[in-house]
């Protein structure tokens, strides 16, 4: 599913569903905590402040460079070998959603959204932290 405003309620909700569903099949499937995700929605936040305030569709090149630096962010959290955090990033399609961005002020508002969108869905099924 693209990500765009009609969608990325639905495909957080999906996401966390799914991550969730495996969770309570697969009893040695670790469960994904809030505070593993919390530090990339951080991130996000952080930089949303910044874009909001731009004027431009066209994002800064140091609004770039933080958005590339979340992205290395990102791979390094899947790189650490935490299966939940590698099934987190690969169901949401976190990096193909940070590419997606492409220098657009409306991409990222878009994936500011989705990335609170997904930690609230993983709030109200039960996520907890450990």
């Amino acid at each position: 599913m693209k990500l765009n405003n009609d969608t990325y309620v639905q495909k957080a909700q999906m996401v966390i569903k799914a991550l969730k569903e495996e969770e309570k099949n697969d009893r040695r499937s670790p469960m994904l905590s809030t505070s593993k995700i919390r530090s990339i929605l951080a991130m996000t936040a952080d930089i949303y402040n910044d874009v909001l305030m731009g004027k431009d569709e066209k994002l800064s090149q140091d609004v770039c460079d933080r958005i590339n630096y979340l992205k290395v962010r990102v791979v390094y959290e899947y790189g650490r070998g935490d299966k939940s955090v590698k099934r987190f990033i690969e169901q949401a399609d976190l990096l193909e959603c940070i590419d997606e961005i492409n220098g657009k002020k409306s991409q990222y508002l878009l994936f500011s959204r989705y990335m609170e969108a997904l930690v609230a869905y993983h709030r109200y099924y039960g996520g907890k932290d450990q």
